[in-house]
């Protein structure tokens, strides 16, 4: 099994944001794989308990503590992997999220946008993407191959009401995929790939007021979704892995500059 192409034994992951729910869902699945998961978090509490969480499991992981958003903390930390790993297999970039003034509500117009938050937004989202993936790229530079995976959002292709900041930040992880992609492939050659999924309605911690009711019932935003869902449900975690794994194998060695939706036919469907 180690020699297929499906393979994730034995990988250095590299892991952003990956203490949120979809995050900490998909880094347990791919320590079950059989893949050394390197999680790298702003607070060590919550690094710490994943880690824990998969060494529980039996899994290998290890924990970094840095702000993604900080270059010169971020440099420290790529400082260590390189002394304790030596190089890096993949990097995934799920750090990212929302802020209440980016967000343009029903009782509220563009004018009231809160633009402190809106840079916040995007540099959480875009930065905390772009300075990764700059700082950590020497660790894959080292063996000559390297494959970077970002996470967007369907808000990026289809912009929604209220989540203006998010959305354009996604759509600019969408932009900054594709042109590192070919960036890395024409600068360090075909053992470079660089991708995206980009993934539906998920509940999260983030989404899960505006999306349901207290007692589990939907909200009309909720109810909103699901309607222009044609699967006619939010995502599970678990929905991610199979395209989590595709991309992190060499199964999708071919693969470079795509963004993959993951999402139930959601940005299939014209509402009609």
């Amino acid at each position: 099994m180690s020699s297929s192409i499906f393979s994730l034994e034995r990988k250095k992951i590299a892991f952003s944001g990956a203490t949120g729910v979809l995050g900490k869902s998909m880094s347990l699945y791919l320590a079950a794989q059989g893949a050394e998961v390197l999680v790298l978090g702003r607070t060590a509490s919550k690094v710490d308990d994943l880690v824990q969480g998969i060494k529980d499991k039996g899994g290998k992981a290890f924990g970094y503590y840095c702000d993604v958003t900080d270059e010169q903390a971020l440099q420290k930390v790529a400082d260590q992997i390189a002394t304790d790993h030596g190089y890096l297999d993949t990097l995934i970039n799920a750090a990212g999220g929302n802020m209440p003034g980016a967000v343009i509500t029903p009782d509220k117009t563009v004018l009231d946008l809160e633009l402190d938050a809106l840079r916040k937004v995007m540099d959480l989202n875009y930065l905390g993407t772009a300075i990764p993936s700059k700082i950590l790229l020497p660790l894959m530079l080292k063996r000559n191959q390297g494959n970077i995976l970002n996470i967007s959002s369907m808000a990026a292709s289809r912009p929604m009401t209220r989540v203006m900041g998010y959305a354009s930040a996604k759509a600019a992880i969408d932009n900054f995929t594709k042109f590192l992609a070919v960036e890395l492939c024409s600068k360090y050659g075909e053992g470079f790939r660089v991708n995206a999924i980009a993934p539906g309605f998920f509940l999260t911690e983030q989404n899960k007021a505006l999306l349901t009711e207290t007692d589990g019932r939907l909200t009309q935003r909720g109810n909103q979704i699901v309607t222009h869902t044609p699967m006619a449900r939010f995502g599970k975690p678990e929905d991610l892995h199979g395209t989590l794994h595709w991309l992190c194998s060499d199964a999708s060695v071919f693969v470079t500059g795509t963004i993959v939706a993951v999402d139930g036919g959601f940005g299939a469907f014209s509402g009609v």
